[in-house]
């Protein structure tokens, strides 16, 4: 039964560690959704997760679009019966030491991410957790 997690429980803090791509879910101006599959990673402290992509991507755009207040966004990941989707505000931050955080926890859950001179991330403020771990 799917239910409510919390960002600091340790099955949804394994789940995210675990090598698998992800979905998230941004909305285009006219409402739609526009779905794209992307590395995610997070952070259980800061209560953030993370997506790296080029500042020029349709998905960074949308999200800038929002202004400060940010974007509201899902990101979920599915292996076999389990999932989480992660739910949120989105930022999207281009200063280097944003960026260098975001590709260093890349790194660890992927692989090194190849160079990039217009990488941004988009910063999601986790506001709900559901899914069946």
């Amino acid at each position: 039964m799917p239910g409510n997690w919390d960002v600091r429980d340790e099955r949804v803090v394994e789940f995210c560690r675990e090598r698998r791509l992800a979905t998230l879910t941004t909305l285009r101006p006219d409402g739609t959704p526009h779905v794209v599959p992307v590395g995610v990673t997070l952070d259980p402290d800061a209560g953030l997760a993370r997506v790296i992509t080029s500042g020029a991507s349709r998905k960074a755009r949308q999200v800038a679009a929002a202004g400060p207040a940010g974007a509201p966004v899902a990101v979920c990941q599915v292996d076999g019966r389990h999932w989480l989707t992660i739910e949120g505000r989105a930022v999207v931050r281009s200063d280097r030491p944003a960026v260098a955080e975001a590709e260093r926890r890349y790194a660890e859950r992927y692989r090194t991410p190849r160079p990039n001179p217009d990488r941004v991330v988009i910063e999601i403020r986790v506001t709900r957790l559901l899914g069946s771990l």
